[in-house]
């Protein structure tokens, strides 16, 4: 009997410490502890989470500056309206005329440029709208709504969906039907609906890069400088709410222009993918910003 007290009493302490390690924000085991109020809440666009730059990111930026990064990744235009909301400290987006509105209203403290890529249009392999030929996205999405070919918009209020649209409306198109499927979710989700019905959608070329191994999707329209994607940093005002912590959100803001996390994002996915899935931009130096065309665009 005495033995099995004892197995019982280390069980429970076991069951103890284990319980500890449970509680929400307990550092797991051989992980320092964030001090309170040490945390930055950053509101993001999906593709910087599918693509795994953030990841990547957060333990340098934790080390640099003593902060761990909470990102909260939905769409650009929900981004912007976590940051109106004042639920958020900092913001990296990129719907450019949303965020220009955003910053008119007063919303937004400080706006920087820090990278781009670009879009791309995918579509199954066998191609049955015949965009591969097309000379340009716009051409591509006329091809598509002429054919019926079913087409899954992000249907989000994102910077993708805004580019989206921007190109059926310039097309003078306006998409419905059954062909036409809203999903309502992020970039990475969009992809795996559009590969299993066999469809076309508009991706970041990076959030492709990143799941392309999963995705019976080719990239079929690329190059058009149309669809340049252009990301932003954005500083929260902090008149937006009480809960905006600017020295938090600034800590963010300065890290994404240093020269180091320029370098670093220059490089993600070289080695992966054999090209970097975002090129760096820190005060303008690709010269996107204003230009009709970006200075390069990744190859595919």
């Amino acid at each position: 009997m005495q033995a099995l007290t004892s197995h019982r009493l280390f069980a429970l302490i076991g069951l103890f410490f284990a319980s500890l390690l449970a509680l929400p924000g307990s550092p797991a085991l051989g992980q320092e502890a964030t001090p309170a109020g040490k945390s930055v809440i950053l509101a993001t666009t999906t593709s910087t989470a599918d693509t795994g730059l953030l990841d990547a990111l957060a333990p340098i930026f934790r080390k640099e500056t003593g902060y761990a990064l909470k990102p909260i990744a939905v769409g650009s235009g929900a981004a912007l309206e976590l940051g109106k909301k004042g639920e958020a400290d900092v913001l990296l987006v990129h719907s450019p005329a949303a965020e220009e509105a955003y910053m008119a209203e007063g919303l937004g403290a400080e706006r920087k440029i820090v990278m781009y890529n670009d879009f791309i249009i995918v579509g199954p392999a066998d191609d049955p709208a015949k965009i591969a030929g097309a000379g340009s996205a716009l051409e591509a999405m006329k091809r598509i709504a002429d054919s019926q070919s079913t087409f899954v918009s992000r249907g989000d209020e994102s910077g993708t969906n805004a580019l989206e649209l921007r190109l059926w409306k310039n097309a003078g198109i306006t998409p419905q039907g059954s062909w036409y499927v809203e999903s309502g979710t992020g970039m990475g989700d969009t992809l795996n609906i559009a590969s299993e019905r066999r469809a076309y959608t508009i991706s970041d070329r990076g959030t492709y890069l990143a799941l392309r191994g999963h995705l019976d999707l080719d990239t079929l329209v690329e190059g058009d400088p149309a669809l340049l994607n252009v990301y932003h940093v954005i500083l929260v005002n902090p008149k937006n709410g009480a809960r905006v912590d600017t020295a938090a959100g600034k800590a963010f803001f300065d890290f994404m222009l240093e020269p180091s996390t320029q370098q670093f994002i220059g490089t993600f996915g070289v080695d992966e993918f054999g090209q970097p899935l975002f090129t760096p931009c820190a005060n303008n130096s690709c010269g996107v910003e204003g230009a009709a065309t970006p200075v390069a665009t990744p190859a595919a």
